[in-house]
Protein backbone atom coordinates (compact mmCIF):
# COMPACT_ATOMS: atom_id res chain seq x y z
CA UNK A 1 0.00 0.00 0.00
CA UNK A 2 1.66 3.59 -1.02
CA UNK A 3 2.56 5.38 2.12
CA UNK A 4 0.00 8.61 3.38
CA UNK A 5 1.37 11.90 1.89
CA UNK A 6 2.65 13.39 5.36
CA UNK A 7 0.54 16.12 5.07
CA UNK A 8 -2.48 14.07 4.58
CA UNK A 9 -1.57 12.85 7.67
CA UNK A 10 -1.44 15.88 9.80
CA UNK A 11 -5.14 16.83 7.99
CA UNK A 12 -6.52 13.99 9.28
CA UNK A 13 -5.28 14.63 13.08
CA UNK A 14 -7.36 17.24 15.64
CA UNK A 15 -4.27 18.73 15.79
CA UNK A 16 -0.51 18.16 15.23
CA UNK A 17 0.79 20.07 18.37
CA UNK A 18 2.65 17.47 21.30
CA UNK A 19 -0.28 16.13 24.33
CA UNK A 20 2.45 18.28 26.89
CA UNK A 21 2.15 21.48 24.23
CA UNK A 22 -0.97 22.75 26.97
CA UNK A 23 -3.66 24.97 24.79
CA UNK A 24 -3.10 28.26 26.08
CA UNK A 25 -6.29 30.42 24.46
CA UNK A 26 -5.70 34.17 24.30
CA UNK A 27 -5.13 35.16 27.76
CA UNK A 28 -6.85 37.92 29.82
CA UNK A 29 -3.62 39.71 29.87
CA UNK A 30 -3.56 39.98 25.92
CA UNK A 31 -7.19 41.54 26.01
CA UNK A 32 -6.14 44.38 28.36
CA UNK A 33 -2.65 45.00 26.23
CA UNK A 34 -4.83 45.70 23.25
CA UNK A 35 -6.95 47.64 24.99
CA UNK A 36 -4.31 49.80 26.51
CA UNK A 37 -2.71 50.11 22.59
CA UNK A 38 -5.69 52.49 21.93
CA UNK A 39 -5.43 54.58 25.46
CA UNK A 40 -3.07 57.54 26.32
CA UNK A 41 -2.13 58.39 29.84
CA UNK A 42 -1.86 54.63 31.33
CA UNK A 43 -0.57 54.27 34.72
CA UNK A 44 0.89 50.25 35.06
CA UNK A 45 0.24 49.11 38.39
CA UNK A 46 0.14 45.48 36.81
CA UNK A 47 3.18 44.12 35.46
CA UNK A 48 6.16 42.49 37.83
CA UNK A 49 8.96 44.82 36.72
CA UNK A 50 10.89 46.91 38.90
CA UNK A 51 10.67 50.61 37.93
CA UNK A 52 14.70 51.33 38.77
CA UNK A 53 17.09 50.88 37.04
CA UNK A 54 19.86 48.35 38.07
CA UNK A 55 22.23 49.72 40.35
CA UNK A 56 25.40 51.08 38.29
CA UNK A 57 27.69 49.05 39.67
CA UNK A 58 26.60 45.76 38.79
CA UNK A 59 25.88 47.29 35.07
CA UNK A 60 29.46 48.48 35.19
CA UNK A 61 30.67 44.73 36.25
CA UNK A 62 28.73 43.13 32.97
CA UNK A 63 29.97 45.90 30.91
CA UNK A 64 33.92 45.03 32.01
CA UNK A 65 33.33 40.89 31.28
CA UNK A 66 32.30 41.70 27.92
CA UNK A 67 34.99 43.47 27.37
CA UNK A 68 37.62 41.27 29.44
CA UNK A 69 36.37 38.36 27.26
CA UNK A 70 33.02 36.57 29.24
CA UNK A 71 31.73 35.91 25.96
CA UNK A 72 31.64 32.11 25.51
CA UNK A 73 30.41 29.56 27.83
CA UNK A 74 30.75 29.01 31.16
CA UNK A 75 29.95 25.79 32.79
CA UNK A 76 26.58 24.37 32.99
CA UNK A 77 25.98 25.12 36.47
CA UNK A 78 27.50 28.52 36.19
CA UNK A 79 31.21 30.48 36.89
CA UNK A 80 32.68 28.70 39.97
CA UNK A 81 33.38 32.45 41.57
CA UNK A 82 29.32 33.29 41.45
CA UNK A 83 28.41 29.68 43.20
CA UNK A 84 31.08 29.88 45.42
CA UNK A 85 29.65 33.50 46.04
CA UNK A 86 25.77 32.38 46.28
CA UNK A 87 26.92 29.04 48.84
CA UNK A 88 28.68 31.76 51.32
CA UNK A 89 25.51 33.96 51.00
CA UNK A 90 23.11 31.29 51.72
CA UNK A 91 24.97 30.27 54.69
CA UNK A 92 25.48 33.80 55.96
CA UNK A 93 22.14 34.93 55.81
CA UNK A 94 20.08 32.04 55.28
CA UNK A 95 21.60 29.42 57.35
CA UNK A 96 21.42 26.85 54.77
CA UNK A 97 24.82 25.06 54.07
CA UNK A 98 25.64 23.95 50.42
CA UNK A 99 28.08 23.33 48.57
CA UNK A 100 29.34 25.04 45.60
CA UNK A 101 28.77 21.70 43.66
CA UNK A 102 25.47 22.28 45.21
CA UNK A 103 24.30 25.34 42.93
CA UNK A 104 23.39 25.87 39.49
CA UNK A 105 23.32 29.58 37.95
CA UNK A 106 20.14 29.37 35.74
CA UNK A 107 18.44 32.23 33.48
CA UNK A 108 16.39 34.04 35.79
CA UNK A 109 14.47 31.74 38.58
CA UNK A 110 12.12 30.83 36.55
CA UNK A 111 14.57 28.40 34.37
CA UNK A 112 15.33 26.76 38.53
CA UNK A 113 12.15 26.09 38.93
CA UNK A 114 11.46 24.35 35.35
CA UNK A 115 15.09 22.43 36.21
CA UNK A 116 13.80 21.20 39.18
CA UNK A 117 9.90 20.61 38.29
CA UNK A 118 11.85 18.46 35.59
CA UNK A 119 14.38 16.81 38.07
CA UNK A 120 11.78 15.94 40.31
CA UNK A 121 8.18 15.05 38.62
CA UNK A 122 7.01 12.17 36.96
CA UNK A 123 3.70 11.65 35.27
CA UNK A 124 0.80 10.95 37.62
CA UNK A 125 2.92 12.53 40.49
CA UNK A 126 0.50 15.17 42.68
CA UNK A 127 2.25 18.45 43.20
CA UNK A 128 0.64 20.73 45.83
CA UNK A 129 0.71 24.46 44.66
CA UNK A 130 -0.83 27.54 47.32
CA UNK A 131 -3.56 29.24 45.48
CA UNK A 132 -3.23 32.19 44.71
CA UNK A 133 -0.19 31.68 42.71
CA UNK A 134 2.63 33.08 39.82
CA UNK A 135 0.89 31.30 37.34
CA UNK A 136 3.75 29.78 35.40
CA UNK A 137 4.07 27.01 38.30
CA UNK A 138 0.71 25.60 36.79
CA UNK A 139 2.67 25.17 32.80
CA UNK A 140 6.00 23.35 34.65
CA UNK A 141 3.82 20.78 36.26
CA UNK A 142 1.83 20.31 33.28
CA UNK A 143 4.93 19.53 31.09
CA UNK A 144 6.46 17.15 33.54
CA UNK A 145 3.11 15.65 33.29
CA UNK A 146 2.15 16.40 36.97
CA UNK A 147 -1.06 16.61 38.61
CA UNK A 148 -2.08 19.96 40.22
CA UNK A 149 -3.69 20.02 43.60
CA UNK A 150 -4.37 23.51 45.09
CA UNK A 151 -4.40 24.81 48.63
CA UNK A 152 -5.62 27.36 48.96
CA UNK A 153 -4.42 30.44 50.95
CA UNK A 154 -7.10 32.73 52.81
CA UNK A 155 -7.25 37.10 53.08
CA UNK A 156 -8.00 36.20 56.59
CA UNK A 157 -4.70 34.49 56.95
CA UNK A 158 -2.78 37.68 55.25
CA UNK A 159 -2.50 34.45 52.98
CA UNK A 160 -0.04 32.98 54.86
CA UNK A 161 0.42 29.48 54.05
CA UNK A 162 -1.13 26.66 56.53
CA UNK A 163 -0.02 23.26 57.54
CA UNK A 164 -3.60 21.82 58.39
CA UNK A 165 -4.81 23.49 54.59
CA UNK A 166 -1.28 21.60 53.08
CA UNK A 167 -2.39 18.23 55.19
CA UNK A 168 -6.25 18.34 53.96
CA UNK A 169 -4.67 17.64 50.51
CA UNK A 170 -2.13 15.10 51.03
CA UNK A 171 -3.00 11.54 49.13
CA UNK A 172 -0.31 8.35 48.11
CA UNK A 173 0.28 10.25 44.69
CA UNK A 174 1.51 13.66 46.57
CA UNK A 175 5.14 13.94 45.75
CA UNK A 176 6.41 17.51 46.10
CA UNK A 177 5.20 20.75 47.70
CA UNK A 178 6.00 24.32 46.05
CA UNK A 179 6.23 27.00 48.51
CA UNK A 180 6.89 30.82 47.02
CA UNK A 181 7.84 32.65 50.45
CA UNK A 182 6.48 35.54 50.62
CA UNK A 183 4.47 34.94 47.69
CA UNK A 184 3.21 36.30 44.15
CA UNK A 185 0.19 37.92 43.73
CA UNK A 186 -0.56 38.29 47.22
CA UNK A 187 2.58 39.05 49.14
CA UNK A 188 1.43 36.63 51.44
CA UNK A 189 4.70 35.53 54.10
CA UNK A 190 4.59 32.48 55.65
CA UNK A 191 5.64 32.86 59.34
CA UNK A 192 8.56 30.71 61.04
CA UNK A 193 6.47 29.00 63.70
CA UNK A 194 4.34 27.85 60.93
CA UNK A 195 6.95 27.10 58.33
CA UNK A 196 8.17 24.69 61.19
CA UNK A 197 5.10 23.02 61.36
CA UNK A 198 4.80 22.52 57.37
CA UNK A 199 8.85 21.26 57.48
CA UNK A 200 7.35 18.15 60.16
CA UNK A 201 4.14 17.25 58.05
CA UNK A 202 6.72 16.91 54.91
CA UNK A 203 9.06 14.58 56.56
CA UNK A 204 6.41 12.48 57.65
CA UNK A 205 5.18 12.38 54.30
CA UNK A 206 8.17 12.15 52.76
CA UNK A 207 7.22 15.63 50.58
CA UNK A 208 9.74 17.17 48.54
CA UNK A 209 9.76 20.56 48.32
CA UNK A 210 10.56 23.58 46.42
CA UNK A 211 11.41 26.95 48.21
CA UNK A 212 10.75 30.25 45.99
CA UNK A 213 12.22 32.56 48.04
CA UNK A 214 12.94 35.42 44.98
CA UNK A 215 11.41 38.08 47.19
CA UNK A 216 12.94 37.10 50.09
CA UNK A 217 14.83 40.56 50.20
CA UNK A 218 12.11 42.59 50.04
CA UNK A 219 10.68 41.86 53.51
CA UNK A 220 8.31 44.47 55.12
CA UNK A 221 8.44 45.82 58.45
CA UNK A 222 11.65 44.42 59.21
CA UNK A 223 9.83 40.83 59.42
CA UNK A 224 11.35 37.67 59.44
CA UNK A 225 12.05 35.79 56.16
CA UNK A 226 12.91 31.74 56.70
CA UNK A 227 14.47 29.82 54.01
CA UNK A 228 12.90 26.40 54.88
CA UNK A 229 16.01 24.17 54.02
CA UNK A 230 17.33 25.48 57.27
CA UNK A 231 14.72 23.90 59.27
CA UNK A 232 15.43 20.28 60.77
CA UNK A 233 15.27 17.56 58.47
CA UNK A 234 14.85 19.81 55.42
CA UNK A 235 17.90 20.09 53.79
CA UNK A 236 18.25 17.33 52.08
CA UNK A 237 14.57 17.56 50.97
CA UNK A 238 14.36 20.99 49.64
CA UNK A 239 15.18 22.92 46.55
CA UNK A 240 15.91 26.45 47.41
CA UNK A 241 15.50 28.95 44.26
CA UNK A 242 15.86 32.60 44.08
CA UNK A 243 17.76 34.98 41.81
CA UNK A 244 18.59 38.59 41.28
CA UNK A 245 15.65 40.12 38.92
CA UNK A 246 13.16 41.70 41.58
CA UNK A 247 15.34 42.63 44.65
CA UNK A 248 18.49 44.02 42.14
CA UNK A 249 16.21 45.32 39.86
CA UNK A 250 17.32 42.92 36.99
CA UNK A 251 14.88 41.37 35.63
CA UNK A 252 16.53 42.06 31.91
CA UNK A 253 19.29 39.92 32.64
CA UNK A 254 18.37 36.62 33.14
CA UNK A 255 20.63 35.35 36.20
CA UNK A 256 18.91 32.85 38.86
CA UNK A 257 19.79 29.98 40.59
CA UNK A 258 18.87 27.04 42.64
CA UNK A 259 20.29 25.08 45.40
CA UNK A 260 19.47 21.30 45.50
CA UNK A 261 20.40 18.27 47.59
CA UNK A 262 23.69 16.85 46.23
CA UNK A 263 21.33 13.38 44.87
CA UNK A 264 19.56 16.06 42.52
CA UNK A 265 22.87 17.98 41.61
CA UNK A 266 23.76 15.36 38.80
CA UNK A 267 20.51 15.22 37.08
CA UNK A 268 19.67 19.01 37.30
CA UNK A 269 22.70 20.16 35.73
CA UNK A 270 22.08 17.85 32.45
CA UNK A 271 18.43 20.06 32.18
CA UNK A 272 20.18 22.64 32.76
CA UNK A 273 22.76 22.33 29.52
CA UNK A 274 19.71 20.78 27.50
CA UNK A 275 17.86 23.87 28.15
CA UNK A 276 20.20 26.46 27.53
CA UNK A 277 23.99 25.11 27.83
CA UNK A 278 24.37 28.15 30.34
CA UNK A 279 23.60 31.02 31.92
CA UNK A 280 25.71 34.12 29.56
CA UNK A 281 28.83 34.97 31.69
CA UNK A 282 29.22 38.52 31.72
CA UNK A 283 25.55 38.59 33.14
CA UNK A 284 26.69 36.32 35.81
CA UNK A 285 29.64 38.66 36.61
CA UNK A 286 26.69 41.24 36.95
CA UNK A 287 25.23 38.94 39.65
CA UNK A 288 28.74 38.47 41.69
CA UNK A 289 28.95 42.64 41.84
CA UNK A 290 25.01 42.52 43.38
CA UNK A 291 26.69 40.32 45.90
CA UNK A 292 29.13 41.57 46.51
CA UNK A 293 28.05 45.22 46.62
CA UNK A 294 24.19 46.13 45.58
CA UNK A 295 22.78 45.86 49.41
CA UNK A 296 22.67 49.48 49.70
CA UNK A 297 20.90 49.79 46.57
CA UNK A 298 18.91 46.97 47.52
CA UNK A 299 17.64 48.43 50.99
CA UNK A 300 17.19 51.91 49.36
CA UNK A 301 14.24 50.48 46.89
CA UNK A 302 12.72 48.57 49.76
CA UNK A 303 12.19 51.58 51.88
CA UNK A 304 10.82 53.19 48.67
CA UNK A 305 8.41 49.91 48.05
CA UNK A 306 7.44 50.37 51.96
CA UNK A 307 6.43 54.43 51.29
CA UNK A 308 4.49 53.39 48.29
CA UNK A 309 2.81 50.06 50.61
CA UNK A 310 1.67 52.71 52.99
CA UNK A 311 0.11 55.11 50.41
CA UNK A 312 -1.63 51.90 48.50
CA UNK A 313 -2.97 50.60 51.99
CA UNK A 314 -4.14 53.57 53.10
CA UNK A 315 -6.31 54.38 50.08
CA UNK A 316 -8.11 51.27 49.96
CA UNK A 317 -8.93 51.63 53.25
CA UNK A 318 -10.34 55.22 51.99
CA UNK A 319 -12.00 53.06 49.37
CA UNK A 320 -13.38 50.34 51.75
CA UNK A 321 -11.63 47.95 49.55
CA UNK A 322 -10.40 45.02 52.10
CA UNK A 323 -7.02 43.26 51.58
CA UNK A 324 -4.35 40.69 52.88
CA UNK A 325 -1.79 43.31 54.34
CA UNK A 326 1.44 41.60 52.48
CA UNK A 327 4.75 40.75 54.16
CA UNK A 328 6.65 41.40 51.58
CA UNK A 329 7.51 40.88 47.82
CA UNK A 330 5.92 44.00 45.19
CA UNK A 331 2.19 43.86 45.42
CA UNK A 332 -1.31 43.97 47.36
CA UNK A 333 -4.08 42.02 46.62
CA UNK A 334 -6.77 43.64 47.28
CA UNK A 335 -10.36 42.23 47.43
CA UNK A 336 -13.09 44.98 45.39
CA UNK A 337 -16.00 42.37 45.54
CA UNK A 338 -17.52 45.28 47.55
CA UNK A 339 -18.08 47.13 44.74
CA UNK A 340 -20.50 44.67 43.05
CA UNK A 341 -17.39 44.03 40.02
CA UNK A 342 -16.51 40.60 39.16
CA UNK A 343 -12.88 41.26 39.11
CA UNK A 344 -12.17 41.03 35.60
CA UNK A 345 -14.95 43.45 34.69
CA UNK A 346 -13.11 45.96 37.47
CA UNK A 347 -9.73 45.44 35.20
CA UNK A 348 -11.43 46.01 32.24
CA UNK A 349 -13.65 49.11 33.07
CA UNK A 350 -10.60 50.39 35.24
CA UNK A 351 -8.69 50.58 32.20
CA UNK A 352 -10.94 51.71 29.92
CA UNK A 353 -12.65 54.94 32.09
CA UNK A 354 -9.66 55.65 34.08
CA UNK A 355 -6.54 54.31 32.46
CA UNK A 356 -5.02 52.47 35.18
CA UNK A 357 -4.02 48.77 34.75
CA UNK A 358 -3.88 46.30 37.31
CA UNK A 359 -4.33 42.91 37.05
CA UNK A 360 -7.26 40.50 38.34
CA UNK A 361 -6.53 37.13 40.37
CA UNK A 362 -8.45 34.99 37.86
CA UNK A 363 -4.63 35.54 35.96
CA UNK A 364 -3.16 33.61 39.80
CA UNK A 365 -4.64 30.52 39.52
CA UNK A 366 -7.73 32.36 41.62
CA UNK A 367 -11.28 31.17 40.36
CA UNK A 368 -12.86 33.46 42.67
CA UNK A 369 -12.85 36.06 40.41
CA UNK A 370 -13.27 39.14 43.22
CA UNK A 371 -9.40 39.72 43.28
CA UNK A 372 -6.68 42.92 42.02
CA UNK A 373 -3.16 42.42 42.06
CA UNK A 374 -1.76 46.08 42.62
CA UNK A 375 2.10 46.54 41.62
CA UNK A 376 3.93 49.08 43.73
CA UNK A 377 6.55 49.55 40.80
CA UNK A 378 5.83 52.80 39.76
CA UNK A 379 7.05 56.53 41.32
CA UNK A 380 5.03 57.67 43.94
CA UNK A 381 3.37 60.46 42.12
CA UNK A 382 2.07 58.16 39.43
CA UNK A 383 0.76 55.84 42.28
CA UNK A 384 -1.17 58.71 43.78
CA UNK A 385 -2.47 59.56 40.67
CA UNK A 386 -3.53 56.20 39.67
CA UNK A 387 -5.32 55.89 43.41
CA UNK A 388 -6.82 58.97 43.04
CA UNK A 389 -8.61 57.54 39.77
CA UNK A 390 -9.34 54.38 41.10
CA UNK A 391 -11.09 55.93 43.97
CA UNK A 392 -12.87 57.71 41.38
CA UNK A 393 -13.98 54.68 39.57
CA UNK A 394 -15.16 52.60 42.54
CA UNK A 395 -17.32 55.60 43.98
CA UNK A 396 -19.13 55.23 40.74
CA UNK A 397 -19.45 51.88 40.49
CA UNK A 398 -20.85 51.79 43.89
CA UNK A 399 -23.39 54.47 42.63
CA UNK A 400 -24.36 52.61 39.46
Amino acid sequence: MPRQPRGSALAARATPLAARAVSVKSSFRTRMLELAAGLDDIIALGRGDPDFETPPAIVAAGADALISGYTHYSPPAGLPELRKAIAFQLKLNNNVKYSTDQIIVTNGAQEALLISILALVDPGDEVILQAPRFNAFDYMVKLAGGRIVDVPTLEADDYALRTDAIRGVLTKCSKLLVIANPNNPTGGLTPRAELERIARLAVEHDLLVISDEIYEKLIFGGAEHVSLAALDGMSERTVTVNGFSKAYAMTGWRVGYLAAPAWMMESAVEIKHTLSICTPPALQRGALAALESGEASVASMLAEYERRLALVLGRLDDMGISYGCPGGGMYVYANISSTGLDAETFCLELLRKEQVMVFPGTMFADPANRHIRITLLSPLESMEKALERMQRFVEQARDD
